[in-house]
């Protein structure tokens, strides 16, 4: 197997945006995803000389202990969700274009493992808690088959079973997905999605109950996720008319707080700030005009890409 080099002088190095890409999605979090990352240059460069030239495919070996230290990761994780106080959400991410140094007055942050991650479809947010539901090595067969691309045969090399095995795997992680039915066949495109968020900001805004509720699918959910570190939600929200009076509640709760539209793993969203900091950024998934879903991520450890640039 092989994967794309970056550019650079030193092609080992250049894998590192693959990589991120890749533990980004088996793990849902950018900062297991960047230790992950770490490690697997960390046992690269433990080998000697000899035996790194020996390596036929860097890139190849690179993403096989990448995935293992994936797997292993995920096994362990679920008992730590077990334990996570509330719901536990995917690590939400910026849009690059929005926060980096690319925004006018602002620092570069071309290191950040968050400007390594590719946004499209397997990384919005719907398609990341549909991925929760999966076993770790369905996960791993799943993403490194229908996502990356990866023939069954090097995907057993990787989850350590046959590659018949790994087949059966990354169908039934399939099947879930089309149970819950495939978030990207039921949400509206990005630019419809746009204008009813940012409709949804100003009816929020405005404590505007009877807005928010037309807004909202009378079956909506919310999610919300502090981590026991701040204030949420322990269980989720359902019904437009209580998500509604939550929000409002909060608005109430919380003066001077400052929403942006922004885009959030790929789609748009919402990001609240204090005196200029994010507390919150909310990812939203959306059905025949309205919204369906919203995961509000609160625990300050996963809004580190983006508190990391500083204020917008």
């Amino acid at each position: 197997m092989s994967t794309p080099s970056g550019p650079g002088p030193d092609p080992i190095a250049g894998e590192r945006r693959y990589l991120i890409n890749l533990a980004y999605r088996l793990l849902g979090s950018l900062a297991e995803a960047e230790d992950a990352v770490q490690e697997t240059y960390t046992r690269w460069y433990a080998m000697s000389r000899q035996q790194r030239e020996a390596v036929a495919s860097p890139g190849a070996w690179l993403t096989t202990v990448a995935g293992r230290i994936c797997l292993d990761v995920l096994g362990s994780a679920r008992a730590r969700r077990e334990r996570y106080v509330g719901a536990w959400i995917p690590e939400p991410l910026p849009d690059r274009t929005e926060w980096s140094g690319e925004r006018p007055g602002g620092r570069g942050r071309s290191a950040d493992p968050a400007d390594q991650i590719t946004l499209d479809e397997s990384v919005t947010m719907a398609f990341l808690v549909l991925l929760e539901s999966m076993t770790p090595a369905e996960r791993v067969a799943f993403i490194l088959h229908d996502v990356f691309r990866y023939p069954f045969a090097d995907v057993a090399e990787i989850v350590g079973r046959t590659p018949a095995a790994c087949r059966q795997l990354a169908s039934s992680g399939r099947r879930r997905l089309r149970a819950a039915g495939t978030p990207a066949a039921r949400a509206a495109p990005p630019a419809g999605q746009a204008a009813l968020v940012r409709h949804f900001k100003q009816a929020w805004e405005a404590k505007d109950i009877e807005a928010l509720v037309a807004l909202l699918d009378p079956g909506a959910t919310m999610t919300a996720d502090g981590g026991g570190l701040v204030g949420a939600a322990l269980r989720p929200v359902e019904g437009a008319g209580r998500i509604a009076q939550y929000l409002v509640h909060i608005a109430d709760r919380a003066p001077g707080l400052t929403l942006l539209a922004r885009t959030v793993n790929g789609r748009p969203g919402l990001v609240a700030q204090r005196a200029g900091v994010p507390v919150t950024v909310a990812a939203l998934d959306t059905a025949d005009g309205r919204i369906t879903r919203i995961w509000a991520v609160r625990n300050p450890e996963k809004l580190r890409a983006w508190t990391a640039s500083g204020q917008i």
